[in-house]
């Protein structure tokens, strides 16, 4: 297909599933307009600095922004104008107060973009969402653009992975198209046909299982993490070692290692609201002693987090008050800048809460947590935080924490005491240069 046959894209919130979905298909050789609302956003953008960590992206952001086949907007006039098929792709945050999702942004940029469809197009949606809402935004689309009946919904969820969103979106393990008609299938294997001819798997379906089917993959995955992390509580109680259960389990390929990884939990922008949503939504539409689970999932998730208090407490003989705590990480995981619900920080500002001298240090997130968190305090590198720390505390596992040498951190702390919230370091090659080291469901 030649690129003057390629339909044009537009992509609504260039946030990080949006900007990566723009840059991502740009790269590909579609013309493309983003567009947000928040104008420092676009500024930033348009200048070729993207506004969150994700590697790579950079890189191609400066290429397609070359090529001329990507711009940014705050126009919605100017997005409706130039797309064919337009991506919805701004966030659905927990509503404050609720479980339920907040579908606002959602809403909103369905509303500015309609006013302006005066041709026949594709609305797509690729936020997640509670399962029905496509249903009401096909009627708002029909209701409010002037194009009406030419104007479709379809919805196509998104899998990104941080720290792994440019090779997710290009090379991705499967695409998901909900659909109401043969257009519009039609015109979603146009917007993604260099993918497809990867030989991508590609499921066809209805616009709820499309929408189910994010939620549903999340809700999978949680509940594996919890599971292992529910073992580790056994472990704990009965003196067994819950990383060898892991790797035992991990053989059986019914169960696989893949999220078998026991430790701090789950956090980040995705897998704790979804769940809650989804959970929320079940009970809405009278099915959710379904999905009731998930409320012990997410328990179970938040419970490591107050145990990983305890590890601390227990090296320090019972009392936090006035010590030096180092904390590793700040980012809900390595290769990211993301704080949402991230685990390390919610560790990190309890044990300040309980009187602790604590100082964060991450390798990308530091400005996120300064900006959410300032009563914490940061420092430079892991050295620098470690400086006379009565214990250290990994709860991110980038990959230079893994790296750091028992030896050279034993040269600054006070004390030789670490604690691994994420199963992360060599427990032997630690205690072997004399380090008091905790894990949990770890003897």
């Amino acid at each position: 297909m030649s690129d003057a046959a390629l339909p044009r894209l537009t992509v609504i919130g260039t946030g990080y599933l949006g900007a990566t979905h723009a840059i991502c298909m740009a790269s590909l050789g579609y013309e493309v307009v983003g567009l947000d609302v928040d104008a420092n956003k676009i500024k930033k953008l348009q200048s070729g600095e993207v506004p969150f960590f994700e590697p790579g992206l950079p890189e191609l952001l400066a290429k397609t922004m070359e090529s001329g086949r990507l711009r940014f907007t705050t126009s919605y006039e100017e997005a409706a104008a130039h797309g064919d098929v337009h991506f919805i792709c701004v966030g659905t945050p927990q509503q404050p107060g609720s479980d339920a999702c907040d579908l606002t942004y959602v809403d909103a940029a369905v509303r500015g973009l309609a006013a302006h469809l005066t041709r026949r197009c594709l609305v797509v949606g690729k936020s997640t969402v509670p399962v029905g809402t496509s249903a009401r935004l096909s009627d708002m689309l029909r209701e409010l653009a002037p194009a009406g009946d030419e104007v479709e919904l379809a919805w196509n969820p998104e899998f990104l992975r941080e720290g792994f969103a440019v090779d997710d979106t290009l090379r991705p393990d499967r695409l998901v198209f909900g659909v109401a008609s043969d257009w519009a299938r039609d015109r979603l294997h146009e917007a993604f046909r260099p993918i497809l001819d990867l030989g991508t798997p590609t499921v066809v379906t209805d616009l709820p299982t499309a929408e189910l089917v994010k939620v549903a993959a999340n809700s999978f995955l949680a509940t594996k993490i919890s599971y292992i992390n529910a073992m580790a509580e056994i472990c704990e109680a009965t003196g067994a070692d819950v990383r060898d259960l892991a790797k035992a389990l991990a053989y059986d390929d019914r169960i696989g290692g893949r999220f078998l990884q026991p430790g701090l939990g789950f956090g980040g922008g995705c897998l704790p609201k979804d769940i809650r949503a989804f959970a929320h939504r079940a009970e809405e539409i009278g099915v959710g002693q379904a999905v009731s689970f998930l409320r012990e999932v997410d328990a179970i998730n938040r419970r490591r987090r107050s145990r990983t208090i305890d590890l601390v407490r227990e090296l320090l003989g019972g009392q936090l008050d006035g010590k030096r705590i180092a904390c590793l990480g700040a980012a809900f995981k390595p290769n990211s800048d993301d704080i949402r619900d991230a685990p390390a920080l919610d560790v990190a500002r309890t044990m300040h809460g309980l009187g602790a001298n604590v100082r964060v240090y991450d390798p990308a997130a530091l400005d996120n947590a300064r900006r959410a968190y300032p009563e914490l305090r940061y420092g430079t590198s892991a050295l620098d935080v470690a400086q006379d720390a009565d214990v250290v505390v990994l709860l991110t596992e980038w990959a230079e924490f893994r790296e750091i040498q028992p030896s050279a951190l034993a040269q600054v702390v006070r004390n030789r005491r670490i604690v691994d919230g994420r199963h992360a370091l060599d427990a032997e090659a630690w205690r072997a240069e004399g380090w008091e080291y905790r894990a949990l469901g770890s003897p």
